[in-house]
């Protein structure tokens, strides 16, 4: 009996193990681990990774691909503004020449390459930036003497509607007129048969060069071929007509009208005039040389009447030089159409040199520019300075 007791109590007591093993402790060892229980013979299964934190992309704003790169900070915008102020500077801070090339023979000259020309600023050599010799676009104002003698305005007359001829419908022209005011025509337009028409239109004024006062004995007292009585000059008995012309404000306004177009461009006054000046002008011809050289106008002039007689085109010549345009003569052995065609193909088929002015006085305004090339016996005609205010 005592066998059979020790022996039902050892089966109860593994059986209460048994039971022990399988359920477990309430509330610890289930909850904290939900393995599957390892078998003999296999390893532990390795404990999953920590989970990352999820990344946010930035999402592209509209617009914008999907590819774009996420926006800059505060020290890449800084940079990048930096870059293009500079690029800014760098371009106004250009100085444009337009160049001509003539042989001995008043031809122009083609062929020229970058490396044969050389370009100085205050006698300082500079680096040439750019250059092409692609003819460019023109913006032009026809500015025309309304105040010649008959036979001069009559010369040109007849020729007006031959200046159309030299514009193409790339081109921008207007029309000007002037006495002691100018008289704007027509404004900017690209329309060439429009430019026609208010050129066969336009009815030039007209006057006597001079009232006749009579022979040598009737003439009165002269000194030096001027009027004792009134001090006015005298050919041959006939005494000069006053100039009321204003030829500085003339060019002036027209330089006003050309300003604003663009660098683009090829902005020139295609001036036809006696020559003849009043001295009643509100602008000076430093002022105006100024305001032409500052906004990249060239003054191609075409010399008629008593300028071409009597070789007084001093101003229409200093407006050409300075500016680097041109001056032509309305002689008797070349006619006004073929002259206005030489402008505007000059004008149009020049070179283009750019450069950035280096080791310049700063303080001056005006600096002087020379253009060289290396080739001999041939002319060149360019502006001959710049304003360091007109860059800006």
């Amino acid at each position: 009996m005592k066998r059979l007791i020790s022996t039902l109590g050892i089966v109860l007591l593994f059986g209460a193990l048994a039971w022990a093993q399988q359920s477990g402790a309430p509330g610890t060892t289930q909850q904290q681990d939900s393995k599957p229980p390892v078998q003999p013979g296999q390893m532990a299964p390795p404990a999953p990774p920590a989970q990352a934190p999820p990344v946010q992309t930035p999402q592209p704003q509209t617009g914008q691909s999907q590819s774009a790169p996420p926006p800059a900070g505060p020290q890449q915008n800084s940079k990048q503004a930096s870059e293009a102020r500079q690029a800014i500077k760098i371009r106004t801070n250009l100085v444009i020449i337009p160049v001509t090339v003539k042989n001995r023979d008043g031809q122009l000259i083609g062929d020229l390459q970058r490396d044969e020309f050389r370009v100085f600023c205050d006698n300082v050599e500079q680096q040439i930036v750019f250059f092409t010799s692609d003819p460019f676009p023109l913006s032009a104002v026809v500015l025309i003497d309304n105040d010649l003698s008959i036979k001069s305005a009559d010369q040109v007359q007849k020729s007006l509607t031959a200046i159309s001829g030299g514009f193409g419908p790339n081109d921008e022209v207007a029309i000007v007129t002037y006495d002691q005011f100018p008289t704007t025509v027509s404004e900017f337009s690209f329309n060439n048969d429009l430019l026609f028409t208010q050129l066969k239109r336009l009815d030039l004024r007209s006057h006597y060069p001079g009232a006749p006062v009579g022979g040598p004995l009737t003439s009165g007292a002269t000194s030096n071929g001027r009027s004792l009585e009134t001090g006015a000059p005298t050919t041959l008995g006939v005494q000069q007509q006053k100039q009321d012309k204003d030829l500085d404000d003339a060019v002036y306004a027209a330089g006003e009208m050309l300003k604003s177009r663009g660098r683009d461009r090829r902005k020139i006054v295609f001036l036809i005039s006696d020559g003849n000046n009043s001295r009643t002008n509100e602008h000076t011809l430093d002022q105006t040389l100024q305001l032409l050289l500052k906004s990249d106008i060239s003054v191609y002039s075409i010399s008629v009447g008593h300028a071409f007689m009597q070789k007084e085109s001093t101003r229409l010549e200093r407006y050409a030089t300075s500016t680097g345009g041109d001056t032509f003569y309305a002689g008797k052995d070349r006619g006004l159409e073929n002259l206005y065609a030489s402008v505007t193909e000059q004008a149009r088929n020049q070179y283009t040199i750019t450069f950035q002015p280096q080791d310049t006085d700063r303080s001056k305004d005006y600096h002087s520019i020379e253009v060289r090339v290396r080739r001999p016996d041939l002319d060149v005609t360019a502006r001959q300075g710049y304003y360091q205010s007109g860059l800006h």
